[in-house]
């Protein structure tokens, strides 16, 4: 499979990559993050929210597990670090398949609930403090996302 590969320099580049994407994501998209601590998932997330004109602040939202923004469209961040498996009672799906974007931080904790054409980019931290931002591109929209959003 065939994998979308771009680099950031800093956290003000992620942002700007982030920002760059947003004029491409769509309702309905849902993004799954993936990376270490530090590894730049909230900042991509920060990123995201700039480019939909979002007026808040965008912190993790670690002990909330999701937090909603307005902007051009709805932006729901959920970070699901402190969640054990599956927890159903949540709620989440119903924001996967609302009229918003969906950014999902661990959410390989969730997989098994998550819509087959979720996209998913996995962040590492380069051992010059660089990052790399990956996705696979498999499905309509990463396709699209791989091809309209030109960086580095």
């Amino acid at each position: 499979m065939k994998k979308q590969i771009w680099h950031t320099a800093s956290g003000e580049e992620t942002q700007l990559l982030a920002e760059k994407i947003a004029s491409y994501v769509q309702e309905g998209d849902v993004f799954a993050l993936e990376g270490g601590l530090g590894a730049g998932k909230t900042t991509f997330c920060q990123g995201l929210a700039k480019g939909l004109e979002v007026a808040r602040y965008v912190d993790s939202p670690t002990f909330t597990v999701v937090k909603e923004y307005q902007g051009r469209l709805p932006l729901y961040h959920m970070d699901v670090y402190r969640l054990d498996g599956v927890e159903s009672d949540l709620g989440l799906e119903e924001y996967f398949y609302g009229d918003g974007i969906c950014v999902i931080e661990w959410a390989s904790i969730i997989q098994e609930i998550l819509p087959d054409d979720t996209i998913s980019f996995s962040f590492e931290v380069q051992e010059d403090g660089t990052r790399s931002i990956s996705f696979p591109i498999n499905g309509e929209r990463a396709k699209r996302l791989a091809k309209d959003v030109s960086w580095g």
